[in-house]
């Protein structure tokens, strides 16, 4: 089972830089976009549907804002937006899509990178959606959670750590949220399953400014984070930079898993 996570920065954006068509060749069982920055009536027939996969989508109520998908080769038994927060739910930043043991999420956590405002919903949002993961947990379903996590985890997850530890995305509370994303909330993260040590190839994001994407300047603030069990059934996990859709790169893993 092939899953793959992008942040399109905008799906007509990415459309017209051949995202489509890339997916297509991928053959992947599920892909989990985020930011949309669309609304339903600007999305195409090949944008809710293309050939050979269901999509729902989950809309930010403003214009051109946030927004989140999932593609899937079988129809869900049931399909979920939301998290259960009016806040962040306006937004658009959930998509749950389930099958008889397994869920599927595209999640687009909010940046904090814009200013104190922004931040400070940032760790809103971080405090809404800890117990959230806590119920999924518990659920007893398998679920992988896919996304634009907006948090480098550790040192070793972007190039100039050392110069970011007060920026937004690199913060401490940031960084100990994750950890206990990670442990005392039971969940794994997928990658560093499979590549504990790499740095540079495990970035799937980069700054416009300078040279970021030339020198390799970035960040790895994409993710799987998944229930244990199925987070073990991992087999590869890659970063796609031949192409460029957006200023995020597609993370792909695949499962020894199937529906």
């Amino acid at each position: 089972m092939k899953i793959i996570s992008a942040n399109l920065n905008g799906i007509r954006s990415a459309a017209k830089k051949n995202f489509f068509e890339w997916m297509h060749q991928q053959q992947a069982d599920f892909v989990c976009v985020q930011e949309l920055k669309a609304q339903q009536t600007d999305m195409s027939p090949d944008f809710l549907a293309p050939p050979g996969y269901h999509g729902n989508f989950h809309y930010a109520e403003k214009k051109g804002y946030s927004g989140t998908g999932v593609y899937s080769r079988e129809k869900p038994v049931s399909v979920t937006t939301g998290f259960g927060n009016a806040e962040f739910d306006a937004e658009g930043r959930y998509v749950q899509i389930d099958f008889a043991k397994l869920s599927v999420i595209s999640l687009y956590c909010p940046s904090g990178s814009s200013g104190e405002e922004r931040q400070q919903a940032k760790f809103r949002f971080m405090d809404a959606f800890m117990p959230h993961l806590v119920s999924l947990r518990k659920s007893g379903r398998e679920v992988v959670i896919c996304g634009d996590w907006n948090i480098a985890h550790k040192e070793i997850d972007l190039k100039n750590w050392k110069s970011n530890q007060k920026n937004s995305g690199f913060l401490p509370e940031e960084r100990q949220w994750m950890s206990e994303v990670i442990g005392a909330a039971d969940w794994r993260d997928v990658y560093r399953l499979l590549h504990p040590d790499t740095t540079g190839e495990a970035y799937t994001w980069w700054s416009n400014r300078g040279q970021a994407w030339a020198n390799n300047v970035g960040w790895r603030i994409d993710y799987h984070i998944a229930t244990p069990t199925i987070a073990a059934t991992s087999k590869t996990a890659s970063v796609y930079k031949d192409e460029r859709f957006s200023d995020h790169s597609p993370l792909i893993i695949d499962y020894d898993w199937s529906l």
